[in-house]
């Protein structure tokens, strides 16, 4: 949420974005990083010094057993730091929930208390479930409706709670820099269990309906190593979710957050359909710093050729010939056996090559998002296992290099068993397209210029 919200706000005001690591604080026009440990109270106070609102994302669910001791470790000494740096208002995220809590909904409430106990304001948003694309929660939704079209949960997908847009919570935070200091209760519209949700999910995915079956003896112990089966998410950190979700975690003070905040946010549908659109604004954008492998429901395949300098150019051209001819994937074969294997799941690809490459054009079944000098990114939504991408640019640093970058949003389990099956061939082939790219643009280069 640190890195949404530093792009969220950067259009309006001077942004600094503080972590351990700089290489896991974001970064843009706008934005300003300092690697700071947030326990060192001089350090956080040097760095904090002429902030006017400071936002506190941290947690240390990650580090093990005793993440509550080190949340309160932190939480003092950032509320220090902050007073000595002359900061306005302090601004937490912290967690849902009412009487007997889980240790995990303790300590974030417990956190909220330290910071609200110094010299500077305080305030504080209390939240369930965030609906957006890297949220824990939503991952574990997400992994577990798309992969098993039946499965066996615990009683705790009865429990009610109301999930928030990850669209609505960054309007909160910003608002919550000019609000009244104090505790304010954040939510959807709508009070759902997790069953409903997972049901929503798959909905909106289009998806059929899960089959649930509950086992009352299924303790949250127990379905925490399922859900390690079932998803890749960080262990660490789900375990101590999962054990919270045994809680209640709904709005029982709506009135009062909505007299100072002014935000009508969406109910579970809308938000969940958001949260995968924005993904997918997101990934087009970022595409190539993306890393290979699975991250938040997305798979990456990353591969590229070397080019002399003298073909740099005929790779660009090369890229505006796109379509019409499957040669020009660079192996013909292997997307003929793909066409015929959609065939048997209702897909009807056809070949097609435009006259432009402007942003929207269809190229054979793929959708233009990007077109420039030195870059060209295509999508499509009519493959039957997700939504695909395919991504091409040619740069000079390091070195001169076609890179590509081809990526799939898994759709439900035909999905996940489509790139689990062909996953070794992905290697092969992606691999060998890129190579393909840089020996036609060497091709050109050389018939342009034959030697003497």
């Amino acid at each position: 949420m640190g890195t949404r919200l530093a792009h969220h706000l950067r259009g309006d005001r001077p942004v600094l974005a503080l972590g351990r690591t700089l290489d896991h604080l974001p970064e843009g026009l706008g934005i300003e990083r300092r690697s700071v440990d947030v326990s060192d109270v001089d350090a956080t106070a040097a760095a904090l010094r002429g902030c006017a609102v400071a936002y506190y994302f941290v947690h240390a669910m990650a580090g093990g057993d005793d993440f509550a001791e080190r949340d309160r470790e932190f939480a003092r000494a950032f509320a220090t730091a902050a007073s000595n740096a002359g900061v306005e208002r302090i601004v937490y995220l912290g967690g849902l929930g009412q009487g007997k809590l889980s240790k995990h909904l303790a300590s974030r409430q417990e956190v909220g208390e330290i910071l609200a106990s110094g010299n500077v304001d305080t305030v504080e948003l209390r939240a369930a479930v965030i609906l957006g694309s890297g949220s824990i929660s939503f991952e574990m939704l997400r992994y577990l409706t798309e992969r098993l079209p039946a499965m066996v949960c615990p009683r705790w997908v009865d429990s009610v709670l109301c999930p928030l847009a990850e669209h609505d919570l960054l309007d909160y935070l910003e608002k919550a820099a000019a609000v009244p200091p104090g505790v304010y209760e954040i939510g959807g519209p709508d009070e759902v269990s997790y069953v409903d949700m997972m049901q929503a999910y798959a909905r909106v995915r289009g998806l059929r309906r899960r089959r649930i079956l509950r086992v009352p003896l299924l303790t949250p112990r127990l379905s925490a190593h399922w859900v390690d089966f079932v998803t890749p998410v960080d262990t660490s950190v789900s375990h101590s979710l999962i054990e919270s979700l045994t809680n209640d975690v709904v709005v029982n003070d709506r009135a009062h957050t909505d007299a100072a905040f002014k935000v009508r946010p969406r109910g579970v549908s809308e938000a969940l359909r958001l949260a995968l659109d924005e993904q997918e604004e997101r990934l087009e954008q970022t595409i190539f710093d993306q890393d290979g492998g699975l991250h938040d429901g997305v798979y990456v395949f990353r591969s590229g050729a070397l080019l002399d300098l003298e073909a740099r150019q005929d790779a660009q051209l090369d890229l505006q010939n796109c379509g019409g001819d499957l040669r020009w994937y660079g192996l013909a074969w292997a997307w003929r056996a793909r066409i015929l294997l959609g065939r048997l799941f209702g897909e009807r690809l056809g070949l097609h090559h435009p006259t432009t490459l402007d942003r929207g054009e269809q190229v054979d079944w793929w959708t233009v998002r990007e077109h420039g000098e030195t870059v060209l990114v295509l999508a499509t939504h009519r493959w039957f296992c997700g939504e695909a991408w395919l991504a091409y640019r040619t740069v000079t640093t390091p070195r001169s290099e076609l890179q590509q970058v081809g990526a799939l949003r898994a759709k439900g389990l035909p999905g996940w068993l489509y790139w689990r099956a062909l996953w070794p061939i992905h290697l092969v082939v992606f691999r060998r397209m890129a190579e393909r790219q840089a020996h036609r643009a060497h091709a050109i280069a050389a018939s342009r210029n034959p030697p003497e």
